[in-house]
């Protein structure tokens, strides 16, 4: 489904088609180190990017850095309007509507599920136990886990733990979602049901920001895919068309290695050199 086809327009969101996220010029450096090295694009509402790219290429910090988990070094970003590398910005404001899925569950151990998805509700958004709960079993629901509401994380397979993070973020009612390889810590029988979730969701309209490696969903579900390396944005544009017909060698290196490990002989690193030397910013 493309982004034309999907429903538009979450509550609070920008006008449908609207800029849900803007980044531009962002920059981030642990000391000498620069992760990201001006990076621009956005997020239109309703839509589904996902960000692909070798390992520490800086897809997870550039997501840290669109709810401020990580302080840019330079840069904008706003999320449907409102400016987050404003110094006087409500950033606890922000972030309330904004919901992270992790790599790791982060689930507390010695609550159910249904303990999980509530008290964040009612810690931050101060509802009451009923209603939190009425919230929670209402997303459980929506993730295909309305039968394990009183199991705990310890019951659950990884998949199922990483359904209740996503009904926990959902629960707090969300205008943009971000994804930090949600399904690369589960085994691979486990993953189908947590993308299925996140291929409903992308049908409701939800606008998402996902970095993956799972290709297929990527290329089915995504509106756009942005591929990174070296800290900057190397290719970006349809998925069909980034995913099979990319038009920058190191694209095309990256997914040969990705698609079709064993009849990839082009080394990565010698592709991200000759890249790096032909990028005047590098």
């Amino acid at each position: 489904m493309s982004a034309g086809d999907r429903p538009g327009g979450l509550p609070g969101d920008s006008a449908p088609g609207g800029e849900a996220i803007e980044i531009i010029g962002l920059r981030k450096a642990f000391g000498a180190n620069e992760v990201l090295r001006g990076i621009d694009f956005h997020v239109r509402a309703g839509e589904v990017v996902c960000v692909i790219g070798p390992s520490g290429s800086g897809k997870s910090t550039l997501l840290r850095c669109v709810n401020l988990l990580e302080e840019p070094t330079a840069g904008t970003v706003r999320v449907s309007g409102t400016e987050v590398t404003d110094p006087d910005v409500d950033i606890d404001a922000v972030r309330r509507r904004i919901g992270m899925v992790f790599q790791s569950f982060n689930l507390f151990p010695h609550l159910t599920a249904l303990g999980n998805v509530a008290i964040a509700q009612r810690k931050v958004l101060r509802r009451d136990r009923a209603e939190a709960e009425r919230i929670a079993r209402e997303n459980l629901e929506r993730v295909g886990l309305a039968d394990k509401v009183d199991a705990y994380p310890a019951q659950l397979s990884g998949g199922q733990q990483q359904r209740v993070a996503i009904a926990r973020a959902l629960a707090m009612g969300p205008e943009v979602m971000l994804f930090d390889e949600p399904t690369s810590a589960l085994d691979p029988e486990l993953v189908g049901d947590v993308l299925g979730v996140m291929r409903t969701l992308a049908e409701a309209g939800m606008t998402m920001l996902v970095v993956t490696h799972e290709m297929s969903f990527a290329r089915e579900v995504a509106d756009r895919v942005v591929f990174m390396d070296g800290g900057v944005v190397v290719e970006e544009g349809p998925a069909s068309r980034v995913i099979t017909d990319p038009q920058h060698e190191r694209t095309r290196s990256f997914l040969a290695r990705v698609l079709d490990p064993a009849a990839a002989r082009v080394g990565e690193g010698e592709a991200s050199d000759r890249f790096r030397s032909s990028d005047p910013g590098a």
